[in-house]
């Protein structure tokens, strides 16, 4: 079955057919490991003409073409090249997009790996960087200078789920000639496409979702029809492909992502709301909540929601109470990586390095992903935490 014929399905059917072609894998369901490193060619003209759809390993596999086509359809792009984790997809965007003496706009809740390379790297060659509210809106006009030529975006933000107003930020980038890219990798296309408001570039942790047993590393930048010469060009000049196994997961996990990606939408949201009952939590972060900031925004624009959130404690407990909480949970487990099917919680504290905005916390703060464990057994583990956090300070 052509694209065509598929992208009249829902989403959920889409995935099941995407990346695939039984009448090509002599009838098996799955398309075939393609794993190497030499291409041969038959002829003289052939090697001299670069005859062949791959010259040679770094210029991809059927495998890694497979997951590049199936991502292309889902998000609506002109085309997609993959990296072999999300900050190398953040890298390869932004190098596609930037020259020295350039000028970028980055959101001040920006994932703190991507805050990392425009300082460190970016830097060095001679690309400066403002970072601003990520509320701001329209006002981002006013941070546009004559060399910018970048705005970056992440909606909802690190750790904090801030919602940005991409459409009205989208609409003053175009009205400038400036380039917007956005880390989509909370909600996946699922729940919000990013081409489909207006956005150049978007990048994805596939570590994320999108393999959903936190078992590959995997990053992905879709790029619309203007953009997409300059993304593969520099993507080829790279060659920052991943491994064909991880492609391979990456194809598996994308055939449930759907049905995934609601569980841990309801999962979440119940969590979320049986933790904002709880006398032990000031607030939640969570975008599907009319207090998160932007909410109104995430209600317009997006889908729905993932199982990633945040809380801030109530103030009053110790670090003591904290780490008694912490260190002694029976299925929460601390670890930076989200979207698979174990629960996971990690402490932060956005003090320390954002510089546009102040971030106010009354008590500690704590980023949850919900995986596919017993929801009772879930709120369980944390009620008894709770109950160590408080015996401890």
């Amino acid at each position: 079955m052509n694209k065509d014929d598929i992208s009249k399905f829902d989403i959920s059917t889409q995935l099941t057919m995407l990346g695939r072609d039984p009448a090509e894998q002599f009838g098996f369901v799955n398309a075939p490991l393609y794993k190497g490193s030499t291409i041969i060619y038959k002829t003289l003209d052939d090697i001299e003409a670069r005859r062949s759809r791959f010259s040679y390993g770094t210029a991809g596999s059927p495998t890694i073409a497979h997951l590049e086509d199936a991502w292309t359809q889902l998000t609506g792009a002109e085309g997609t090249v993959l990296s072999s984790s999300g900050l190398g997809a953040v890298a390869l965007a932004l190098f596609s997009t930037t020259k020295a003496g350039d000028h970028i706009l980055v959101p001040d809740s920006v994932y703190r790996p991507t805050r990392n390379f425009c300082n460190q790297m970016l830097a060095r060659y001679g690309v400066t960087t403002t970072y601003y509210d990520p509320m701001i809106g329209a006002d981002i006009e006013r941070l546009i200078g004559p060399n910018t030529s970048t705005l970056f975006l992440e909606a909802p933000g690190s750790q904090t789920f801030e919602v940005q107003d991409v459409p009205a930020m989208v609409a003053i980038a175009r009205r400038h000639g400036v380039k917007t890219i956005l880390d989509n990798t909370w909600a996946t296309p699922i729940f919000f496409r990013g081409h489909d408001h207006g956005i150049d570039l978007t990048v994805e942790a596939g570590t994320k979702y999108l393999g959903g047993h936190s078992d590959i590393l995997l990053g992905l930048v879709t790029a619309n029809q203007a953009c997409w010469p300059a993304l593969r060009a520099t993507y080829d000049a790279m060659s920052m492909l991943p491994g064909a196994e991880d492609c391979m997961q990456a194809l598996r996990g994308m055939r449930t992502l759907f049905l995934r990606l609601k569980e841990a939408e309801r999962r979440g949201l119940e969590l979320a709301r049986w933790l904002s009952e709880r006398p032990e939590v000031s607030r939640v972060l969570h975008p599907a909540f009319e207090s998160c900031p932007g909410h109104a925004h995430w209600k317009r624009d997006f889908k729905g929601s993932s199982g990633l959130f945040s809380i801030v404690l109530a103030p009053g407990y110790s670090r003591d109470g904290l780490a008694a909480m912490l260190d002694n949970l029976s299925i929460f487990s601390m670890g930076f990586s989200w979207g698979g099917y174990e629960s996971l919680v990690i402490p932060f504290d956005c003090r320390t390095y954002r510089t546009a905005t102040h971030w106010q916390a009354e008590g500690f703060a704590l980023r949850l992903q919900v995986g596919l464990e017993d929801m009772d057994d879930l709120k369980n583990d944390l009620a008894r935490g709770f109950e160590r956090l408080a015996a401890a300070s």
